[in-house]
């Protein structure tokens, strides 16, 4: 049985179902995460602060990730499809090519959506509901908007965590850089309801990735972190909180996913919530897969083991990642292994100023 840290400012980590102080996990981080500066300093901040207007805000289109990319077998897909984005060119991306022996396409995705529905049956499914129970989860979950480097006002998802600085947001890897570009004008906005800030706008000041993400953008490693500047003299999880992070973990387990979905049918102004036992991606990637209907703005949400509906604590083991095009109510996240933890040990050392 696990212990949950969230919330408490002494942080350890869950490796192989194990605690272990922060410091007995680093000799094993390799290799180290890809980072680079946001908004490092006053004067930046202060810009960034001033650009995200509440309009801006609202007009902010929800990111696709990219397709999921892996050699051709028999049966498998030589690509995959990012999320559906509303308004971006990402909408016209090409369907999924099958090199497929003996079936049809047809036959064979239809056969891998039985597969994974039967995989998502085996306990009690939440597709896609507004939560509506508090807790934790509410304000430590937010949206995350920037600006893409072709000037695309975007969003995604993201998680306040504990952390030695206490200032780590967790997110996916092309919420913080996609294409081969960083993106700018980064900002969390925990508890982000309707265009109202309750918890306000918080900078980032650091911005850090996987090396595979950051060289080669793997969706298997699709995992990043975000180090943001205190506001008004206060920390982001002093402010808010912060759920616990677990490395390592048993995989088929029962996950919590939310996230702030933008793209129709959701518009990004309420926190959605999938539920059930994740199962093993047999198509293309070593990822996570759940029941979920969310949609693009989605990404980057959190996907938590152990989750307290009571409480609205859990452990952050996973992230909203991709769909395929042929399985819409089925969502993938990463695996959170020892690059998952680099990302994390290494924006937790960050200075937040």
């Amino acid at each position: 049985m696990h212990r949950r840290v969230a919330l408490l400012s002494t942080v350890a980590l869950t490796v192989a179902g194990a605690l272990v102080p922060a410091s007995a996990a680093q000799a094993s981080l390799d290799p180290r995460p890809a980072r680079w500066s946001g908004a490092d300093s006053w004067s930046e901040r202060r810009t960034v602060l001033q650009y995200w207007t509440s309009q801006r805000m609202l007009a902010a289109q929800p990111l696709g990730a990219p397709a999921p990319r892996r050699a051709t077998r028999s049966g498998l897909p030589t690509q995959g499809t990012p999320w559906a984005t509303r308004g971006a060119s990402d909408t016209t991306t090409r369907r999924t090519p099958w090199t497929v022996r003996g079936a049809s396409a047809a036959t064979t995705q239809g056969t891998v959506r039985a597969t994974f529905a039967q995989q998502a049956a085996l306990v009690p499914n939440s597709p896609g509901l507004r939560w509506t129970d508090g807790g934790a989860v509410v304000r430590t979950t937010g949206r995350v908007f920037f600006t893409t480097a072709d000037g695309r006002n975007s969003s995604c998802s993201g998680t306040a965590v504990t952390s030695a600085n206490e200032s780590v947001v967790m997110t996916a890897g092309h919420c913080v850089k996609l294409n081969g570009a960083a993106h700018r004008n980064w900002v969390f906005v925990p508890g982000f309801d309707n265009g109202r800030r309750p918890f306000g706008t918080w900078v980032a000041t650091r911005l850090l990735t996987t090396q595979q993400w950051n060289a080669r953008e793997d969706i298997n490693f699709d995992i990043a972190a975000a180090v943001v500047t205190p506001l008004q003299g206060r920390t982001l999880t002093d402010v808010v909180g912060g759920q616990g992070v677990a490395f390592n973990q048993p995989r088929r387990r029962q996950m919590y996913s939310f996230g702030y979905p933008a793209a129709a049918p959701f518009d990004g102004s309420r926190l959605i919530y999938c539920s059930g036992r994740a199962f093993d991606d047999t198509v293309m990637t070593r990822d996570l897969g759940l029941g979920c209907n969310m949609t693009g703005g989605a990404s980057g949400g959190p996907w938590f083991q152990g989750f307290d509906e009571s409480t609205g604590l859990g452990w952050l083991n996973s992230v909203n990642s991709f769909k395929y095009d042929f399985a819409p109510d089925f969502m993938f996240g990463p695996f959170f292994g020892n690059e998952a933890m680099a990302v994390y040990q290494a924006a937790q050392r960050a200075d937040a100023l």
